[in-house]
């Protein structure tokens, strides 16, 4: 690569927009680190982003090529980090796609939590104490929806963030509102069962007024940390192909990363050993009652102590099972997100635009598993749905057996 061309073009630009000690310095550093080394494409880009600081960074990519961050509005530029520069633009079919996703999404995350909650509140005989975690649930869901999923589809459009860094502010806020009030709400819901099935009558019973005492406290503790970035510990930025924002990963600054790192003990190890201490006992207390259940049988010399509609799981196995599909799916979806996250503040090399905001994009999704899940699962939910909104084709009574016996003895 010709250093004199380089350092005419950046002589050029940067006259216009740093002060004559900045260009002299700026220039003296870039040249020499040229000569003493030559540098590919991508590693003169992300020197002249650290050493020029991103607006003069931004201005030698239009003289010499595009990045992703081409696009970005001048009042947002403060918040792109340089390893940002040294990425092309994304190909438009890339943010179609995104978008078109992402409208998707929105759409089954506000008609399915959307149906939730109407049904639960609507029904006198699903206003139970656990089933208030159920509704807090798809309400935090579908308010994730509703704010994160229009901003993304007009950025997606523009192939940019173009709604400033108020909004920016707000878009992440929530997103680390809603994704914490989730995990925090299903960490209740896991709990009630363990109360239930391990516990049984020794256990403190779940009832309303305790129900929304913990559904307040997650919120509260939940706002807590979302607005913490406003206050100086990390902060939210444009991030991956610039058309959603989070938290700062990138920062080379400890104080700042040290948020992700407590903020990840909280909203993810936390909750998930505690789920998983959880489970461990529900799944042994139903073990041990399945076991005694058929040494009783034997005793007895019948096949199963079940008869009727007992056959099978009880009721408490089968929305354990219902909790711990809906968890899984959670960590699914935010696990990458995470993985992101911590590779930003330990330095790899691998994230790229394409890879960050995909995994962003798919932690989005678990708004879209808790109604399907509770749909299909909970019985009563499919019978009110079914009575209330008969159109969706949920919860339809299944045909009845045709009964020989009792037509023989009717015709007899």
């Amino acid at each position: 690569m010709d250093t004199t061309l380089i350092h005419s073009a950046m002589e050029n630009f940067t006259s216009t927009i740093l002060p004559a000690s900045s260009i002299s310095t700026a220039l003296t550093t870039t040249a020499a680190s040229i000569e003493a080394s030559p540098l590919s494409g991508v590693a003169l880009i992300s020197h002249a982003a650290l050493s020029m600081g991103p607006h003069a960074a931004k201005q030698w990519m239009r003289y010499s090529n595009q990045t992703v961050a081409d696009k970005v509005p001048e009042e947002m530029l403060h918040l792109v980090d340089p390893h940002w520069y040294q990425y092309p633009p994304m190909h438009h079919i890339w943010h179609k796609a995104l978008g078109i996703v992402m409208v998707v999404i929105g759409i089954l995350g506000w008609t399915g939590n959307g149906c939730v909650v109407y049904i639960f509140l609507i029904m006198p005989s699903l206003r139970t104490p656990n089933n208030i975690l159920v509704v807090n649930l798809a309400f935090s869901d579908f308010l994730m929806m509703i704010i994160m999923s229009p901003p993304m589809v007009v950025n997606c459009w523009f192939e940019t963030w173009i709604l400033g860094p108020l909004m920016c502010d707000v878009y992440a806020m929530f997103g680390s509102l809603c994704g914490c009030v989730s995990i925090w709400t299903m960490v209740l819901i896991t709990y009630d069962r363990y109360n239930v099935i391990v516990k049984g009558m020794s256990g403190t019973p779940l009832t309303i007024p305790r129900a929304i005492i913990q559904i307040s406290v997650v919120w509260i503790l939940a706002l807590a940390w979302s607005l913490l970035p406003l206050f100086g510990w990390n902060r939210y930025v444009p991030e991956g192909n610039m058309t959603s924002c989070g938290t700062d990963y990138l920062t080379k600054d400890w104080f700042s990363r040290s948020y992700i790192l407590v903020y990840s003990l909280f909203v993810y190890y936390t909750p998930l050993f505690t789920i998983i201490y959880c489970y461990w006992f529900i799944v042994s207390a139903v073990a041990t009652h399945e076991k005694a259940m058929r040494e009783q049988a034997k005793k007895m010399n019948v096949a199963s102590l079940r008869s009727g509609d007992q056959d099978g799981p009880s009721a408490e196995a089968k929305l354990a099972k219902v909790a711990l599909t809906t968890v899984s799916l959670w960590f699914m979806a935010w696990t990458p997100y995470l993985v992101i996250n911590y590779a930003g503040v330990f330095e790899a090399s691998f994230l790229s635009p394409l890879f960050t905001i995909w995994g962003s994009l798919f932690s989005k999704t678990n708004a879209c598993y808790n109604p399907l899940v509770y749909a299909v699962s909970h019985p009563k939910y499919r019978a009110a749905l079914h009575e209330r909104l008969p159109c969706l084709g949920i919860g339809a009574p299944p045909p009845p057996k045709s009964d020989d016996t009792t037509s023989t003895k009717t015709e007899a």
